[in-house]
């Protein structure tokens, strides 16, 4: 999404919820939780996997918006659409501002997770207040003996017409205004071998990561060898390990604003911690600035050479 959008300065879903910015409706849903919510008329259910795996077996009464819909062009995944694309996307599900809108996928893994929290991030910033994610997703459903059918359901669509909100949105322009004024605590969401600069996303043009930035891998917010999300005790426990100052934003970020989405979705939604934004073009966008990009844990010339090298190898002869 280019910078220029208008943004909404009015704070959406201000009140007293469990950090800052409340939510009526609880942030992750479990199988058993969501089954009667679907019977309610307000009630969405969005179904993020690709076309086929919707077609082969859905929810009833879920609607389909598969992922890329809400992601950026390969260059740069992590950009949001522009805003009309997202308000026609919006209006085709059928979306008001007193939908509970839910979102879930396939819940194979830990990283599936990030697209529902994406989703997710990216609706609140829409201006929805209700908002839930299947903790588990299709996985979890499925596993809990839950009805999965072939029927499609017809959404009378919506002239909602949502501003973007940049409540939760940290920008190119911003970060560089952090690092020059020492004035956020940036969370790095990836592991290890990219936060140490000895791998990289395809589109980023160089490794490592942001100065000062500090690691949380987006894996640990998930009950070990499973794609369940923790409850809000654990996540607390988990956000604590992240430091900044009073008044200062959280701004987490990965490759392209995948992964980041969990950690996002843990420090605000179910820690409660205020003023955490999601750096939505993360790394990809960081490192395609036409100036060199400020870097740390960045490898050697001959170390990034030959990485190049390897990588050309492998996409030319494998």
């Amino acid at each position: 999404m280019k910078t220029s959008l208008t943004t909404c300065v009015l704070g959406l879903g201000l009140g007293l919820g469990t950090g800052g910015w409340a939510f009526a409706a609880q942030p992750l849903l479990t199988p058993d939780q969501l089954q009667p919510l679907l019977q309610q008329a307000n009630v969405r259910l969005i179904d993020i996997r690709d076309p086929k795996s919707f077609e082969a077996g859905h929810i009833d009464k879920a609607a389909s918006a598969p992922y890329g819909k809400w992601r950026g062009p390969a260059s740069n995944p992590g950009e949001l659409p522009d805003q009309p694309k997202l308000v026609a996307l919006v209006q085709s599900l059928g979306l008001t501002p007193d939908t509970h809108a839910i979102v879930i996928s396939s819940g194979a893994d830990a990283t599936d997770f990030g697209a529902m929290a994406r989703v997710y991030w990216t609706l609140k910033s829409l201006g929805l207040k209700e908002l839930s994610i299947v903790n588990g997703g299709m996985k979890a459903w499925e596993s809990a003996g839950k009805p999965v059918g072939k029927t499609t359901v017809q959404i009378a669509t919506s002239n909602y017409a949502p501003t973007f909100d940049a409540s939760w949105l940290a920008t190119q322009q911003d970060v560089g205004k952090h690092l020059d004024l020492s004035n956020a605590a940036l969370v790095d969401s990836r592991p290890d071998a990219f936060y140490q600069g000895k791998t990289r996303a395809p589109a980023a043009k160089v490794s490592g990561t942001l100065p000062g930035a500090q690691q949380l891998d987006f894996n640990q917010w998930f009950v070990p060898g499973t794609s369940q999300f923790v409850d809000a005790t654990k996540a607390k426990d988990i956000a604590a390990k992240i430091q900044r100052q009073q008044g200062q934003d959280m701004v987490a970020f990965c490759n392209t604003g995948h992964w980041a989405a969990t950690d996002w979705f843990g420090l605000s939604e179910m820690a409660g911690l205020p003023h955490v934004k999601l750096y939505a073009g993360s790394m990809v966008d960081w490192t395609q600035q036409k100036d060199a990009p400020r870097m740390a844990n960045q490898p050697g010339r001959a170390e990034s050479l030959a990485y190049d090298a390897k990588k050309w190898w492998e996409k030319t002869f494998k």
